[in-house]
């Protein structure tokens, strides 16, 4: 859902802070690109520019410590937005210089937010946009009233309720510690007076950075309105340091994707244990059962079941489809009208036409199985030659015996009944029978014969 930004029609320019280094996380991997949902970090806070409407006109990523890695990831993103490199890690005030560098709005509101606040809601960055255009206003600052505020620096206001200034824990007062109302990290500036201020920030403080709190003095300064906005959805303003975080915020996101599924009509039978991601799509009705997981990708596009324990990627699934228990569906995959994918099966890059149904223990990659097709259990598409991938065909109505090899590429016409325990290496004509079956050999007697002669051995 889209929000309006309400800026009385002014230009917007995003500034997405993703320099720091992550050290608390103790990972090679840059911070900014640990996953909420299989989506990165960075991605879903342009996601939530995206829904502003209308979204920036310009934004731009500060980038540091693995700037390539993040760049490539970044540039996926629909915003297209440019990245620019803060080399010296001199503060938030100096990251921001850095990204106005790239800004070509003469005009308007900059927009400064973190790349590690994932869930941030759109509708508190459209009022601090609104706020931030108000007359006199110089800058907007967006906080929120944690359950305990240590940590945080307090945003400080006169009896008007207009910010007078940000002060960081370490430096605050007994009184100042006990303001409820902390600085979220996100600001709204016009694009004018930040022209202005980013060359007075000095780095008068024991870290000497540039500190992108201090434009709240400098505007009140110069005679400038400052203004603190409480935020509606403070949850979304949980910022990621560590492993521990990205672990509450991961719960946090799946809480609310969960919530959101049961409100649209999705029955989950044991919420709690369903891991959804960013983008799944279930239409109302669809059942889903314990411990189900959805990688990135997936469209339910009609009224299904996802039975417990199934692991679905990239798979597109239309109306009354069975899939599970214990199955996986991965990328390029399409469960038609009807079809089932039972347990132990694993359907890869194919598609199972209407009321096809592989009900065990089975391996269809790279195929496509007619409507009303049936898969034996223990049936396995050979698609790989060690070199490329091949397709197999099945046609409608088409009955694949148990523990039967396909070896693509092959085509099995419709209506055709492979024999089980075959390994079929050519197409097989619409209604033929196909075996590749030894004959059955019988010797009758053997079995004592043989159980006598074991027993004999042992007695020696």
């Amino acid at each position: 859902m889209t929000e309006q930004s309400d800026s009385l029609g002014e230009a917007v320019v995003a500034i997405v802070l993703a320099a720091g280094e992550g050290t608390r996380m103790r990972s090679p991997l840059p911070k900014v690109l640990h996953e909420v949902g299989h989506r990165a970090l960075v991605l879903h806070v342009l996601d939530r520019l995206a829904e502003l409407a209308p979204p920036p006109t310009e934004t731009v990523v500060v980038l540091g410590a693995g700037r390539a890695r993040v760049e490539a990831v970044v540039a996926t993103h629909p915003l297209d937005p440019r990245v620019v490199e803060q080399k010296t890690r001199r503060g938030t005030g100096d990251a921001v210089r850095v990204a106005m560098e790239e800004v070509t709005c003469p005009d308007g509101i900059a927009l400064v937010l973190c790349g590690d606040v994932p869930l941030i809601a759109p509708a508190d960055i459209a009022r601090l946009i609104a706020a931030a255009a108000q007359e006199n206003v110089a800058i907007a600052v967006l906080g929120f009233r944690p359950a305990d505020p240590t940590g945080y620096g307090r945003l400080v206001t006169d009896a008007a309720g207009a910010l007078v200034r940000i002060v960081e824990e370490k430096n605050a007062s007994a009184a100042e510690r006990r303001i409820g109302l902390v600085n979220a990290g996100v600001i709204a500036c016009r694009i004018a007076f930040l022209r202005q201020a980013l060359p007075q920030l000095r780095p008068d403080n024991a870290k000497g950075e540039l500190y992108l709190t201090d434009l709240v003095e400098l505007a009140v300064a110069a005679g400038r309105r400052a203004s603190a906005v409480e935020a509606e959805d403070p949850e979304g303003l949980t910022g990621i340091n560590s492993q521990a975080d990205l672990a509450v915020v991961e719960a946090l996101f799946q809480e609310r994707r969960r919530a959101e599924a049961m409100a649209a009509g999705v029955t989950l039978t044991a919420p709690e244990s369903v891991h959804f991601a960013f983008d799944t799509k279930l239409a109302p009705g669809t059942v889903v059962g314990p411990f189900v997981v959805f990688g990135p990708g997936v469209v339910v596009r009609g009224a299904a079941r996802i039975e417990a324990f199934s692991h679905l990627a990239g798979a597109e699934i239309e109306e009354g489809a069975v899939i599970g228990p214990f199955a996986r569906i991965r990328p390029g995959s399409r469960i038609g009208p009807g079809a089932r994918v039972g347990n132990f099966v694993e359907v890869k890059a194919a598609v199972l036409d209407a009321g096809a149904k592989a009900n065990h223990l089975s391996y269809i990659g790279d195929a496509e199985v007619g409507a009303k097709a049936n898969i034996g259990a223990g049936t396995i598409t050979c698609n790989y030659d060690g070199f490329a991938k091949h397709r197999t065909v099945i046609g409608p109505g088409a009955f694949i015996g148990s523990n039967t090899a396909l070896v693509a590429p092959v085509v099995i016409g419709a209506q055709a009944i492979v024999g089980a325990g075959s390994a079929i290496t050519r197409d097989v004509p619409a209604d033929a029978l196909a075996l590749t079956r030894a004959p059955q050999e019988m010797r009758e007697g053997a079995a004592a014969r043989i159980r006598a002669r074991k027993a004999k051995a042992r007695k020696r």
